[in-house]
């Protein structure tokens, strides 16, 4: 099955499931579905950073701060964090990310509920290469340059993600 073929829920905008259909139609119909981000750090507090693949639906070839996707039909929020983590970092037993909001993002792309978490990685990555094309830890001053700059051009909702993420956190990140 091809990822355009994955069937997920549509919600309304109150998040409230309305129905199902693929995700290529899903997209190709800007309907409102959900999606998990997950602001991967390691020991040293550097965050994982990533280029995603031209293969992707959505944004390929652009940079992401968080891995993280959409949500299969009967998925939780909770179980697709610690899924999406795993796959796309490319490892087994992290802790259950910690869920920090929920906004529903609307841009480029499209509209989609959107539940950011964090976790902690001590673990090794061997990022999943049919997501991940390069990576890197950055520090959350090396990674805030990076948007600043922008030289890399970003996915759109990981930018609205961050941007959210700084203003929940306030003046630490």
């Amino acid at each position: 099955m091809s990822a355009a073929d994955e069937v997920l829920d549509v919600v309304d905008r109150d998040d409230r499931v309305i129905g199902r259909a693929p995700r290529g139609e899903v997209y190709a119909r800007g309907l409102i579905h959900r999606c998990v981000f997950v602001r991967a750090t390691d020991a040293r507090g550097r965050v994982f950073v990533h280029r995603r693949t031209a293969s992707k639906l959505v944004f390929p070839s652009y940079y992401d701060m968080f891995v993280g996707g959409v949500l299969g039909a009967g998925e939780d929020y909770a179980g697709a964090a610690l899924r999406e983590a795993e796959e796309e970092l490319g490892v087994r037993g992290l802790e259950s990310p910690a869920p920090l909001f929920k906004f529903l993002y609307e841009g480029p792309g499209g509209a989609w509920w959107s539940s950011v978490y964090e976790v902690r990685c001590d673990l090794p990555v061997s990022p999943q290469v049919s997501e991940v094309d390069w990576h890197a830890w950055l520090t959350p001053g090396e990674l805030e340059r990076r948007v600043a700059d922008a030289r890399w051009p970003w996915v759109p909702d990981g930018l609205e993600a961050y941007r959210r993420l700084r203003e929940f956190r306030g003046p630490r990140q």
